[in-house]
């Protein structure tokens, strides 16, 4: 599959900049030990890769999901092969006391690489999912970052995204959030970051149902109203190392918005998904129409597609990657941006927010606007955009 041609480019993003450090990169990475947390998701498998083919001289690999780091460690050996250093791989929640015992039995890595998230806005939807948002990209950040300083890392890399800028939903209100204690835990260690785009065709990702609608010859179902800028897994394992590695204390990551990064609509790569696969996209004007249409369409040559505005809960009308008063250096690489970020925190808001959180946690009861309104407290800005309507409500 052509990734880049059905986002609408026709070249790599970083490939300028990676060739550019790439001697660099490869000095780092073959004298260092590092460990990737989240490392069998679709962004931590891409980082994991882009280390591991630079030799490090140790990769621990974690991760909650025991048949995605299956699935990494057949995909390295397939692709890659093998390397003079330490590869291994645990299947193991950060969260958890079994994560505490590994670190404490080695826990000795250069570098940590936090990849491990709640990406999804519809994670929203109720009170409990929404706690596990704030409990893995929040409270399990500040806890691997603890233990990362108590075992002496030299730098800690976690993903954010490009909703913490300005954020309209619970998800990127989190990661905004997070960013607030990172900031505050960079005072005591080494931390950077990145804020990027959609990764095509990632897991769980609207995209990637493209492939498993067809599998399972279900009909396309897309927005046609929102635009997004996509990168590949492979861009975005890139983005990621380049923070890591060669980003200073508090730097933040993002791709430029330039010619190169292109903004397109969920629909239009659902088009252009279905001519690739042999197919013309059948617009439709209902659900039942489109399920309907299913069991005879592919046989014309022609696949049923549902494409709709957006209504539901948080998302955003436009993608940005920084906000008004950070400062920002676009000279050091050609299609990266840094953001300079010198992120106000209040440590007195930080402490009610954790102890606020304790408490609901201890008590087993909490509602979704106990939340919000503990959100509100650290983000006074914070634009949450409530429609009463989720995803998980549509086809």
């Amino acid at each position: 599959m052509d990734i880049l041609k059905l986002i609408g480019r026709d070249k790599e993003l970083f490939k300028n900049d990676i060739s550019a450090y790439e001697s660099d990169l490869k000095k780092i990475v073959s004298n260092s030990t590092f460990l990737v947390i989240g490392g069998a998701g679709s962004i931590g498998q891409a980082v994991t890769k882009e280390i591991f083919k630079r030799s490090p001289r140790k990769l621990h690999v974690v991760d909650i999901s025991e048949n995605n780091m299956v699935e990494l460690v057949r995909d390295i050996r397939s692709s890659l092969g093998y390397i003079n250093g330490d590869f291994k791989t645990f299947a193991l929640d950060a969260g958890s006391f079994e994560y505490d015992a590994f670190i404490k039995a080695d826990g000795e890595y250069d570098y940590v690489l936090n990849l491990s998230a709640l990406k999804h806005v519809r994670s929203e939807k109720d009170p409990f999912t929404l706690m596990r948002m704030v409990e893995v990209n929040i409270l399990n950040t500040i806890k691997t970052i603890q233990l990362a300083r108590a075992k002496g890392t030299q730098k800690y890399f976690c993903v954010s995204t490009d909703k913490a800028a300005n954020p309209v939903n619970m998800m990127g209100a989190s990661k905004r959030i997070m960013e607030l204690f990172l900031m505050r835990e960079s005072q005591s260690l080494d931390i950077s970051t990145a804020r990027f785009a959609n990764v095509a065709f990632s897991d769980g990702s609207l995209l990637h149902s493209f492939n498993q609608r067809i599998q399972k010859k279900q009909p396309i179902v897309a927005p046609n109203d929102i635009k997004r800028y996509f990168v590949t897994p492979q861009e975005s394992g890139e983005l990621c190392l380049m923070s890591c590695l060669l980003g200073d204390n508090r730097d933040i990551f993002f791709p430029k918005l330039s010619e190169d990064l292109h903004l397109i609509t969920f629909s239009e790569i659902a088009v252009k998904y279905l001519d690739m696969m042999g197919y013309e996209a059948h617009l439709c004007s209902s659900e039942d129409e489109a399920r309907e249409l299913v069991d005879t369409l592919p046989k014309e040559g022609k696949w049923p597609c549902l494409f709709t505005e957006s209504d539901t809960t948080g998302e955003k009308d436009f993608e940005e990657f920084f906000m008004e008063g950070e400062t920002l250096d676009l000279e050091r690489f050609e299609n990266l941006g840094i953001v300079k970020s010198n992120l106000d925190f209040e440590e007195e808001k930080l402490n009610y927010f954790l102890e606020s959180i304790q408490e609901m946690k201890e008590s087993l009861s909490w509602a979704k606007s106990d939340l919000v309104e503990l959100f509100h407290e650290l983000l006074p800005g914070f634009d949450h955009k409530e429609t009463g309507k989720y995803l998980d409500s549509k086809m």
